[in-house]
């Protein structure tokens, strides 16, 4: 992928170039870069939108679901047209129509321990935008060992929240998380809560990707829609969590 922009990219993306701390460095980094989406449902549809629309030159996304009428309150990527629908095809007609610029590959399969490691190699950033705590941790171990920044958002009713991980150098996910693994479960959420952490996870990418700014390393930020204010907790290491206390060679796939 050249990382020299065309004419075309210069205009569409002007107003980012404007920006003193992206420059036309920052945005070729962004066309040259590649972004694993993991979930195109309430969190993946803004972080997605966002990236695409930012100029990222390569998105994956993975989502083994289809799209259901409960899903569109939320799931701003899919319409009603594409119930029944795999949600990585919608997803990917819908980004291709927004940016036609971008790759966009996906994978209708659910993350496991055994093809976690595959699924992510080669990407600058991953995104959690799954509703799954178990997927969740593979993501988080992947990305440990792989050495790739991880963007963790979460989402329930009026609160979200979001933390970056960034290995060798921050807590991770599972120094947040102790104890057992929590079943997944369908949690209630209005739509405005996993785009508002959404776009924040794609904030945070960009910043990754063009090295600018401060990240949410060692710490939680969380949203409350109901009261409209934001709380930030600092997240110390855990030097016995079973995902970063080890060296990577010795995390077990």
């Amino acid at each position: 992928m050249s990382a020299c922009l065309s004419a075309e990219e210069r205009e569409r993306y002007d107003r980012q170039v404007r920006i003193d701390e992206i420059g036309t460095v920052g945005q070729e980094k962004l066309k040259q870069s590649r972004v694993f989406v993991c979930g195109a449902g309430g969190l993946g549809s803004p972080a997605a939108i966002y990236l695409a629309a930012a100029g990222v030159g390569a998105i994956t996304l993975v989502d083994p679901d289809r799209v259901a009428l409960s899903n569109l309150n939320r799931q701003v990527l899919h319409g009603d047209d594409d119930i029944g629908r795999p949600k990585v095809d919608s997803a990917k007609a819908t980004l291709g129509h927004l940016a036609p610029h971008v790759a966009v590959k996906t994978d209708s399969v659910r993350v496991t321990a055994a093809n976690v490691h595959h699924l992510v190699d080669g990407h600058d950033v991953i995104i959690d935008a799954v509703d799954n705590p178990e997927t969740r941790y593979r993501l988080n171990r992947a990305a440990l060992d792989l050495n790739i920044p991880f963007i963790h958002g979460a989402v329930n009713g009026f609160e979200g929240r979001i933390m970056t991980i960034v290995p060798g150098k921050s807590t991770c996910l599972r120094c947040l998380y102790r104890g057992p693994v929590a079943a997944a479960e369908a949690l209630p959420v209005i739509g405005a809560t996993p785009g508002i952490i959404g776009a924040l996870q794609a904030t945070e990418a960009i910043k990754v990707i063009t090295g600018i700014g401060g990240l949410l390393t060692d710490r939680l930020l969380i949203y409350d829609g109901l009261k409209l204010t934001w709380r930030e907790f600092t997240v110390h290491k855990n030097p016995h969590c079973d995902h970063c206390g080890r060296p990577p060679e010795r995390i077990p796939s």
